[in-house]
């Protein structure tokens, strides 16, 4: 989930991928929720230009989200 939709906010989805999950989000509270904690976490944070996040820090940040979704 946190690649989908760290893709969708990127606008980094193909277009048949966008519209659907543009569909799924105008009738799935929850999902919309959760895109919205992703837009306020970037909001704050910002986004780092993708050549400073080492790929051992953003193996790191993906498993606290998943664990996070899981726990």
């Amino acid at each position: 989930m946190a690649e989908l939709v760290t893709a969708y906010l990127d606008d980094a989805l193909d277009a048949p991928v966008r519209r659907r999950m543009d569909e799924h989000l105008t009738c799935c509270a929850g999902c919309g929720r959760r895109l919205d904690q992703f837009r306020a976490v970037i909001g704050v944070l910002g986004t780092p230009p993708a050549e400073d996040l080492r790929g051992d820090v953003r193996d790191r940040l993906m498993s606290a989200f998943r664990d996070r979704r899981r726990g």
